[in-house]
């Protein structure tokens, strides 16, 4: 019998739904990937090279409508409502060959347009139409010119980074990565930044130096002030960021575990695996043992405690984690221990190298509230928010919650697709979130506080959505100096409802 969370029919929880596929890939992590570099997450251009990069409009990116390269192995049903998985035979390998354009140097007048295979091209919707220097310039709707990356169509090496399908079996390592102790790659991670640092800070003081506009400190101490604050500012949040992988259900179920009831996460670095389940016989190593919990359905497996050392999946070139990764990226190994655990215990494997990909939602679906509890051994909950107010949906975060933060797991996801409402990277179709608590306004206005696990907060002006706060800080919400502040936004009650399929908490 499902449990109730009070008096109030809004406040009894929905029958689970039998089937939940929620995944969108971090395109951020997916850009890096495909480029083999770092990129600047916060530059204003940054949704350009995210569009060429995946080779699909910026704003066509976040819906599933699109066919997105962000949802693979993903599609919409026939209803057009809710994800459902591609079978692996209808999944397509592009080679070098697919993406040859066709010659449009001889395209004269619109009619020409049907030898590059456009049919009918007077009948072709106009997606963007604009005037520059005096000149029309039209943006035609077609999908069929060229083959582009989709969420049925990848290049081999994609397909075996980001998805379960692959041409081969046998032990898995995703293409041009090696497993790296996390500890060595955090040094080189720490060292490179500083270094950087130490550029920049030289930098400004020559500027400063020629304007002879030095203050009171030396350079030399206004450096190391500037150094020791970025160690700080590193060594403070390790908040879970999803890597190049759908499995946000995942990311975002680890993260508002930890944000409600960290005791529950398991941190013990000094835990040392048993000899038995290494290769080498004699071999002593550190990891970590996660005990998960069997909570029923897909994407489940008996309970049991998981152990896993410290091995990562970690791109050749820039020595940098493919998938589950800290926000601070010094030291805090925890996160990626999660994400590999939860794949050794779904693949019910035994050695020290799981498939990762196997945590995305087309390998057997992803739930976010059921995944709370599979990690706190605690009832999910589900409350649609079609049958509630946003007074409700509110409420019932404010329920779950002491001093305007949650006390205990909550996470939501939104709808997977909409009219015009995910155009951009802070708001996803077919996205999970964390749920981190709520604001009340000076006004009467509410305010739910969410964090999205690609631990990114899309520039200021790049996309506008009704009803968000971009900016939380503790002058609105005073835990918000209790994690890192990227990600984190507040939507107000009745649009959370519109953008948002369902809330829900594992007590």
């Amino acid at each position: 019998m499902m449990q109730f969370l009070g008096s109030s029919d809004q406040t009894k929880p929905d029958h689970p739904p039998k089937v939940v596929n929620i995944g969108a890939v971090n395109p951020y992590a997916l850009a890096e990937v495909i480029l083999g570099r770092p990129i600047d997450k916060t530059s204003p251009v940054v949704a350009n090279i995210i569009s060429e990069v995946l080779q699909t409009q910026y704003s066509q990116l976040f819906d599933m409508k699109h066919d997105s390269v962000l949802y693979p192995g993903l599609k919409l049903n026939s209803k057009g409502k809710e994800a459902e998985r591609i079978k692996s035979e209808d999944m397509k390998f592009l080679n070098e060959d697919d993406f040859i354009t066709p010659d449009l140097s001889r395209i004269n007048k619109l009619s020409d347009l049907e030898h590059v295979g456009l049919k009918n091209p007077l009948d072709l919707k106009v997606e963007k139409a604009f005037l520059q220097g005096g000149q029309l310039n039209l943006v035609l709707h077609q999908k069929t010119l060229g083959k582009n990356l989709s969420n049925h169509a990848l290049t081999n090496s994609l397909m075996e980074t980001i998805t379960p399908y692959r041409k081969h079996r046998g032990q898995w390592t995703a293409p041009n990565c090696v497993w790296g102790t996390t500890n060595e790659l955090s040094l080189r991670i720490q060292r490179k930044r500083l270094e950087n640092l130490a550029i920049n800070l030289g930098m400004g003081m020559g500027m400063m130096n020629r304007a002879s506009t030095v203050g009171p400190l030396g350079s030399t101490q206004m450096a190391q002030q500037e150094m020791d604050q970025e160690m700080v500012q590193m060594a403070q949040f390790n908040d879970p960021v999803q890597g190049a992988i759908a499995n946000s259900w995942l990311i975002a179920a680890i993260h508002a575990v930890a944000w409600s009831d960290p005791y529950r996460i398991c941190r013990d670095e000094s835990f040392v695996l048993d000899s038995t389940h290494r290769e080498k016989e004699k071999e002593k190593k550190r990891g970590l043992r996660i005990k998960l919990y069997s909570k029923g359905g897909e994407n489940d497996a008996h309970t049991a405690e998981i152990d896993v050392d410290y091995d990562i999946p970690v791109n050749n070139v820039t020595n940098w984690p493919v998938y589950c990764r800290s926000s601070n990226s010094l030291g805090a190994v925890w996160p990626a221990m999660y994400e590999k655990a939860f794949a050794k215990w779904l693949t019910k494997g035994t050695g020290e190298h799981p498939d990762i990909t196997q945590t995305s939602a087309a390998a057997a679906g992803g739930d976010p509230i059921k995944a709370m509890a599979q990690i706190n051994d605690r009832t999910p909950h589900y409350f649609f928010t079609s049958s509630r107010s946003g007074q409700d949906l509110v409420g019932l975060v404010r329920a779950n919650s002491v001093s305007f933060k949650t006390i205990h797991p909550m996470c939501a996801y939104t709808h997977a697709s909409g009219d015009g409402l995910y155009r951009g990277s802070n708001l996803v179709a077919n996205h999970a979130y964390s749920v981190l608590g709520w604001i009340s306004s000076p006004g009467t206005q509410q305010y739910i506080v969410l964090r999205n696990p690609w631990g990114v907060t899309e520039p200021v002006g790049m996309t506008s959505y009704s009803g968000m706060l971009d900016l939380v800080d503790r002058k609105i919400w005073p835990p918000a100096d209790m994690l890192d502040h990227q990600g984190v936004f507040a939507l107000e009650a009745d649009s959370f409802k519109h953008y948002f399929a369902c809330l829900g908490i594992a007590k």
